[in-house]
Formats: C-alpha cells, sequence, structure tokens
C-alpha cells in the first residue's frame, strides 16, 4: 500500500493500549537514553490529555491493522523560559514516530498535515516543537514542513534545537 492510501484518523479509547505499545517501542529504539526515566504524563494517561475535550489531539495511520506512524499536539506549557508565547494560542507537536518500513515515502508530512488541518480548525496560532541535531533528518524534514529554528540550546548532549510555524487562517 502507498503512503497515499494508508488511512490516518484519531485514536479512540479502544486503540489506546496499541498506541502506547508503538509509542514507547519507538522512543526506547529512538531515545536509549530514556530507559529508565518514568513514562511521560502525556503517555500515562493518554486519555486525559488527548481525547478529552479540549486536550491536545492525537493522529495515527494504519496499514493493514497495524500502527505505522503517530503524532499529536498538546497545549504548549511554557516550560523553555526563552520562549515567549504569551497571548496566543500555541500547541506543540509531540510523538512524531513513523514505523521504519514506512519512512522516506511521504507519510510523516501526510499524518502532520492532517494535524496542522486539525489545529487550524481549532484556531492555533502558532505550531511549536523541538527537536535534536541526534535524530537523522529531523530538522530538515520540518524546515520543509514550514517550521523556523527559533533557538539552539547549548547542552552538548542534546542540542535541543526550537522550531516554531506560525498558522495562517484562511
Amino acid at each position: 500500500m502507498s503512503s497515499v492510501e494508508i488511512p490516518i484518523r484519531a485514536p479512540l479509547a479502544a486503540d489506546i493500549d496499541e498506541v502506547m505499545d508503538f509509542v514507547l517501542a519507538a522512543r526506547a529504539q529512538i531515545f536509549p537514553m530514556l530507559a529508565d526515566a518514568p513514562v511521560p504524563a502525556d503517555l500515562a494517561d493518554f486519555a486525559g490529555h488527548y481525547l478529552a475535550p479540549a486536550a491536545g489531539r492525537f493522529l495515527l495511520a494504519r496499514d493493514e491493522g497495524r500502527i505505522v506512524a503517530v503524532i499529536g499536539y498538546l497545549p504548549y506549557d511554557h516550560r523553555f523560559a526563552q520562549l515567549d508565547y504569551r497571548g496566543r494560542r500555541v500547541v506543540e507537536v509531540v510523538r512524531l514516530f513513523i514505523a521504519p518500513g514506512y519512512r522516506r515515502a511521504g507519510l510523516a508530512r501526510r499524518i502532520f498535515e492532517a494535524l496542522k488541518a486539525m489545529a487550524l480548525e481549532e484556531g492555533v496560532e502558532v505550531l511549536y516543537l523541538h527537536t535534536h541535531p541526534f535524530l537523522p533528518g529531523a530538522i530538515p524534514f520540518w524546515e520543509r514542513q514550514g517550521f523556523a529554528v527559533v533557538d539552539v540550546e547549548a547542552d552538548p548532549l542534546w542540542q535541543t534545537t526550537h522550531m516554531e510555524l506560525e498558522l495562517e487562517a484562511g
């Protein structure tokens, strides 16, 4: 099945266990240094963070019954002092994971575009995310989606790269 044919949709409560398995496996592969870290709050209470009204949003893609891609966003929590988004509707794009056999086929772009459309419908003004140079292709991918780098932290391990995309209604 080509990337264009793979359906993208919001998860149902019945999907949560499978989404968790997919996300935690991808996170362990990409971030092995976090193996002993606690499960992040958004994953520990997936339904509360992504399925509840006024919460964030989450999307998944399935091929032949298996989850092959996910992405989400959460209301931005203002935890980075160098970023001032006060007075603006900002969400943080999180958890973009694509199964290895589905990478470089346009699925990441498609699932992000679907998430961006949801954000526009909900009146979001800015999409924020952070990534890291050690993730192959991450920064160029997000730049191709229209994101601009707004800050790079000097930490020698993470070099957290903060990016944003201003959304225009209409």
